[in-house]
């Protein structure tokens, strides 16, 4: 069964900046999604800020294997109780990736617990990503590094957790240096964060970006949701799966039951 894959633009700048516009005259999101159907496993829909629950409505989310998201300047119009579902399915075990400033996302900052900060130049500098984790399968099919002309540089610290998995590292003309392919886990859910895809640069036109993107959907799907780990239930001594008897005190039930989860 081909791979669900939503992916989620912020289509902001493409209808206020001619650059954008030009660089990608069908909307980012679009781009996206033609790199991506080059794999005949994947499946894509594509969806905006713009529509009606930012087009992660449950239904929706229900129906993705992976979610792959774009966002910039407009992060702080996505409405919470989007990002508490989204946050949700990928606890779940839906695959998220997020690309280049989805860094700063409620998303993905909510999902890795920290800032996500940097710092950053918008000078079109060259990037050269290398491959530092060759056998990993997002890295499959690519070079030992490529290199893109025109990029936002990004340089670290990059304040997120520690990765599971440090797949690229990107140096930039100007000097510095940036961890721009990490995996991470949270609940049953894979994660994957890339850093390429300044808007004003038509990064989502080449080639080995896309070889990522598409390797990286591969990666993320688990095709399975544990909709479980959404509960917190009490197991009665009863059910113990070992037989005990009760003892010690305990918590009154009326006490216990603000605590229960469910």
């Amino acid at each position: 069964m081909p791979i669900r894959t939503l992916v989620w633009g912020e289509n902001v700048h493409e209808q206020k900046n001619k650059v954008v516009a030009d660089n990608y005259p069908n909307g980012m999101h679009n781009q996206i999604a033609a790199l991506l159907k080059e794999d005949a496993n994947i499946s894509v829909k594509t969806t905006t800020l713009q529509e009606p629950e930012h087009g992660c409505s449950e239904a929706a989310l229900s129906e993705t294997d992976v979610l792959v998201w774009w966002g910039h300047a407009a992060h702080d119009k996505v409405d919470d109780v989007v990002v508490k579902r989204v946050m949700e399915h990928v606890w779940q075990g839906m695959g998220l990736i997020v690309l280049h400033s989805g860094h700063h996302s409620k998303v993905f900052k909510g999902l890795m617990g920290s800032p996500a900060n940097l710092h950053w130049r918008e000078a079109g500098e060259r990037e050269r990503l290398w491959v530092v984790n060759p056998g990993h399968p997002i890295a499959k099919g690519l070079p030992p590094y490529f290199e893109l002309e025109y990029e936002e540089m990004y340089g670290e610290p990059f304040s997120v957790p520690e990765p599971l998995e440090t797949v690229f590292v990107s140096w930039f003309q100007g000097g510095e240096v940036f961890r721009s392919g990490l995996t991470y886990r949270r609940g049953a859910g894979n994660i994957f964060y890339f850093r390429p895809g300044h808007e004003t640069y038509p990064t989502y036109h080449d080639a080995n970006v896309g070889q990522v993107l598409r390797n990286a959907v591969n990666w993320a799907y688990d095709g399975t949701r544990h909709s479980h780990l959404m509960k917190a239930p009490n197991t009665p001594v009863a059910q113990a799966i070992e037989p005990i008897e009760e003892r010690g005190a305990k918590l009154s039930s009326s006490e216990h039951a603000g605590q229960v989860k469910s």
